[in-house]
């Protein structure tokens, strides 16, 4: 039950233009700052809303083919949203919220029954919405998604409306579930840290496009775009020159550093990770890829602290540059100490724009 995404639309200014494919079993995550288009992209999925052009296809059925003339409305798709409100019924039971999603169904009664006690709702039949916890609420709208027997999940940021002690628990227990759905599974986040456990594939959104599907552990170890690097949190980026092979200037940090024997074909920008920076000594000055650095801000974490240094190109923008160093070395440091800072050529990430 493969579900193949390949869509355009216009919205004023903004251009919707994604292309994917999510397989049997698969969660896969959409990731994406606020404004890049996932949600329209679920809701282009649903039938909630209507591309300009593309196909969608679900288990080998078109739902969507702009040129076929093709649009399968919502209730025909067999596609489960789950809303990031949930959109239960406030004056309906939980029993009639759920069992709205099976009517039609000769054992509706019984494949409702089935999905309260999966879902650890049972008890809990008569109660409303408002009586319930949001994690409760969630169940709940899970459940009225599953007794439909839906071929896709599209989940919209299922834990924004859920305080931050909540969702640990219903992170697990919506894991539990999307691991014994068979069909694909859409999971639109922009938290990387809910992508990294609960998403075995993910794909970026930036503006509006898709960048290619890879897998979570490859977005995280090796981001290759701008875009897809900022959502992995890193925050050392610099606009490049490409000096000669294997060598560029970090415009944005005031140096020139070497990249290894690697294509510079295409590279915009370089990131590199806060814990992939080293503080050596000054006598290693002059030395492959050291700049000095100036400590602008020192912030105490819980067991670390947080290194802000302004960079010989600035003090603000891309030339701030930061790192992270264990406890007792970060109490060692005063703002305006002047360090040395060298990073390994392998650790340079080579970004596209």
């Amino acid at each position: 039950m493969s579900l193949t995404v390949d869509i355009q639309k216009q919205l004023g200014a903004f251009s919707l233009d994604v292309s994917f494919e999510a397989n049997p079993d698969e969660v896969l995550a959409l990731l994406g700052a606020s404004g890049c288009g996932k949600s329209m992209t679920l809701k282009c999925i649903a039938g909630v809303e209507k591309p300009d052009r593309g196909r969608i296809v679900l288990n080998g059925r078109t739902l969507f083919d702009a040129e076929k003339h093709i649009n399968l409305p919502p209730q025909k798709r067999r596609v489960g949203y789950l809303f990031q409100q949930y959109a239960l019924f406030p004056n309906m039971t939980i029993y009639q919220n759920v069992y709205a999603g099976a009517k039609g169904r000769a054992d509706a009664k019984q494949v409702v029954e089935e999905k309260l006690e999966a879902l650890h709702l049972t008890g809990l039949e008569h109660k409303r919405p408002r009586e319930l916890s949001g994690g409760q609420q969630q169940r709940v709208a899970l459940a009225r998604i599953l007794v439909n027997e839906p071929e896709a999940l599209l989940l919209d940021e299922p834990f924004s409306a859920l305080d931050s002690y909540l969702r640990w628990e219903l992170e697990l227990e919506l894991t539990d579930t999307l691991r014994a759905f068979s069909g694909p599974s859409i999971f639109v986040s922009h938290s990387r840290e809910e992508v990294f456990r609960i998403c075995g594939n993910v794909c970026v959104l930036s503006a509006g496009r898709s960048e290619r599907k890879r897998s979570v552990q490859e977005l995280f170890a090796r981001p290759d775009t701008l875009a897809s690097c900022l959502l992995t949190g890193c925050k050392n980026l610099s606009r490049i020159k490409v000096l000669d092979s294997g060598r560029v200037a970090a415009l944005d940090w005031g140096t020139e550093l070497e990249t290894g024997d690697r294509a510079l074909d295409g590279i915009a920008y370089i990131g590199v990770k806060s814990r992939h920076m080293e503080i050596v000594p000054e006598t290693a000055a002059g030395s492959k890829n050291v700049f000095p650095c100036t400590v602008a801000r020192l912030i105490e974490d819980e067991r670390r602290f947080i290194v802000v240094m302004d960079t010989p190109a600035g003090q603000d923008g891309y030339s701030i540059v930061n790192m992270t160093v264990e406890y007792a070395q970060g109490q060692a440091l005063h703002v305006g100490d002047r360090l040395y800072i060298q990073i390994a050529p392998s650790d340079i990430m080579l970004l596209q724009k």
